[in-house]
């Protein structure tokens, strides 16, 4: 009798402590385990935004290096005729590379989004993916048309055509990029605008300054290249405020399932 009686007590403080200890260790590794998720596609987002800038403005800058619509035949001629035209296919193969970057970019953010909001907005989340995936294709079909002839020359041996055909295809490629794929752009910058908004990752004086870069893409009349920088630098303003915020967004979320 007093064995038994003398044990009892320790034996049930430790079988409490035994399923406490566990309880604890649980609920420590699921919010790590949620806050990593989180900041794993934080961070995703943000790399994969600002590798898309990078790619973007250096392919841009090597293919506007053919000349513009308002060029003379002689300067067409002359261009196209010369070494110069190396810089172009450079820049056209660098181009598929900044998509894919920008595949990536988008997909990761989708996917930081469904994690702070798991039922989205239905509208704006699937225009979202179709004004990316659309951004893209024109930007190929844009680039290549633009430096088709310096591919012609860097990659063949066939003759040059004309300066009139010359200049019709890079009109066709201006028109692909700045009239179409920029509406693209824009389009994504809206609704991606209002999803990181309705996630709480996307802070007040971000999301009106956003609004009003995507009506400037969406209105936008310029051939001029700069207007196209506007883009990536908005990919990476976003991409830094995202890195920052998103752990710190996921907190409260984890800690209110705790507490349930």
């Amino acid at each position: 009798m007093m064995p038994s009686s003398s044990t009892a007590p320790p034996a049930t403080t430790n079988q409490k402590a035994a399923t406490a200890e566990p309880r604890r260790r649980s609920r420590s590794g699921r919010s790590r385990r949620e806050l990593s998720d989180t900041a794993k596609l934080a961070r995703l987002s943000s790399l994969t935004g600002l590798l898309f800038a990078a790619l973007f403005v250096v392919a841009l800058v090597l293919v506007h290096t053919t000349p513009t619509l308002s060029a003379s035949d002689a300067d067409i001629t002359a261009f196209y005729n010369s070494s110069s035209t190396a810089l172009v296919t450079a820049g056209i193969y660098l181009v598929p590379l900044a998509g894919i970057a920008f595949l990536w970019h988008a997909h990761c953010t989708r996917l930081l989004i469904e994690t702070c909001t798991p039922s989205p907005s239905a509208i704006p989340f699937g225009l979202q993916l179709v004004s990316g995936v659309l951004f893209v294709v024109l930007l190929f079909a844009g680039t290549a048309s633009a430096g088709s002839v310096a591919l012609l020359k860097d990659l063949t041996s066939a003759p040059l055509p004309s300066a009139d055909f010359i200049r019709g295809m890079v009109a066709v490629g201006y028109g692909m990029v700045f009239v179409y794929a920029l509406r693209g752009a824009g389009m994504y910058a809206l609704t991606t605008t209002t999803l990181l908004r309705s996630a709480k990752i996307m802070p007040t004086w971000l999301a009106v300054l956003s609004y009003l870069m995507a009506a400037f893409l969406l209105l936008i009349t310029t051939l001029h290249p700069a207007a196209v920088l506007v883009f990536p630098a908005w990919v990476v303003i976003v991409g830094v405020v995202i890195f920052i915020r998103a752990g710190r967004v996921a907190e409260p979320a984890v800690s209110e399932r705790q507490s349930v």
